[in-house]
């Protein structure tokens, strides 16, 4: 199904609807200001002044409000090909496929958090005309808010959040934080493909945090096996709405942890893993222990030492 997407001033959403007056449905989609069919297309616009031209001909009736605008998610590779076997083709990212990424990976503090979503060919015009796109071009708030009107659309996704406990078990076990998150994300797309059946993706993309081969090691070492039709690429959430879907979910849910540590300590917990985050690691040792610290944080990582550094 071919499709267009406009941005337009929010004050023309008005000339638009008025001009579909008689083909306006009665049952738009969620958080669509109007909804209306033409023989050419659907014509869906958004209060974000985006408008989804969405059927067998959305350029006709898109070509009668302006120029296309520039696709937040990239619909062709700009990239050279990577050079292993599991590298997807470009019509992967027009089909119905499920996307996984990940969070908080290079946060001291916080879990780590993997979602994988299953997003159909349909559904794909509509998510870009809410604003998804790669997580890291959207603020905490922005993600937040999207985040809620994708689990209002009853989009398929599953969740996992590695909590520090069991990260730095795991850590002091041996494991790699690539091996953590190659459990996780597979954990995550099992779960996601018990919960569609019986339906079936046409492929899986996760967001290429190491080399396929390695990925598979990670698996193989805990008796576990590659799900069919996984593809790897970085960057992905540039091109896969899915993919894109699964980072917002991520973020959105490793914000939320942030914002719950805050409230349960009553101390500043800042992300990344700055100067900032030392001097925050100092003050929760400081009024808690170390052994809050651990619960917190990636105990591994440079922070918790400097931290100490700035009690003495």
């Amino acid at each position: 199904m071919s499709q267009v997407v406009l941005t337009l001033p929010k004050s023309k959403l008005t000339e638009v609807k008025n001009h579909y007056r008689n083909s306006l449905k009665s049952n738009p989609p969620a958080h669509a200001v109007f909804s209306a069919k033409t023989p050419n297309c659907t014509i869906t616009g958004y209060s974000s002044g985006k408008v989804l031209f969405q059927g067998p001909n959305p350029q006709a009736e898109a070509d009668k409000w302006g120029n296309s605008s520039s696709p937040s998610i990239k619909t062709k590779q700009s990239l050279a090909r990577s050079n292993h076997r599991f590298h997807p083709e470009d019509s992967l990212f027009t089909s119905s496929h499920i996307g996984s990424d990940e969070a908080g990976t290079g946060d001291f503090f916080g879990p780590v958090t993997v979602a994988a979503a299953y997003i159909k060919e349909h559904q794909i015009g509509q998510l870009k005309a809410i604003g998804v796109k790669d997580s890291k071009h959207l603020t905490d708030k922005q993600i937040t808010q999207i985040a809620k009107q994708i689990v209002e659309m009853n989009i398929p996704y599953t969740l996992m959040r590695l909590h520090n406990t069991k990260y730095n078990q795991w850590q002091e076990k041996g494991w790699s934080q690539g091996k953590m998150k190659t459990l996780l994300h597979h954990q995550a797309i099992e779960k996601l493909l018990k919960k569609i059946e019986p339906e079936h993706p046409v492929g899986i993309l996760i967001d290429q945090f190491s080399q396929p081969d390695v990925y598979l090691k990670h698996l193989q070492s805990e008796n576990k096996d590659l799900q069919d039709n996984v593809y790897f690429m970085t960057k992905a959430e540039s091109y896969s709405i899915a993919v894109a879907v699964g980072s917002i979910l991520a973020r959105s849910s490793f914000v939320k942890a942030m914002n719950q540590m805050e409230k349960d300590t009553g101390l500043p917990i800042p992300k990344g893993a700055s100067m900032k985050v030392d001097r925050a690691a100092a003050k929760i040792i400081e009024v808690y222990g170390e052994d809050k610290l651990r619960e917190l944080a990636k105990i591994h990582f440079a922070n918790k030492e400097k931290a100490k550094k700035l009690l003495k």
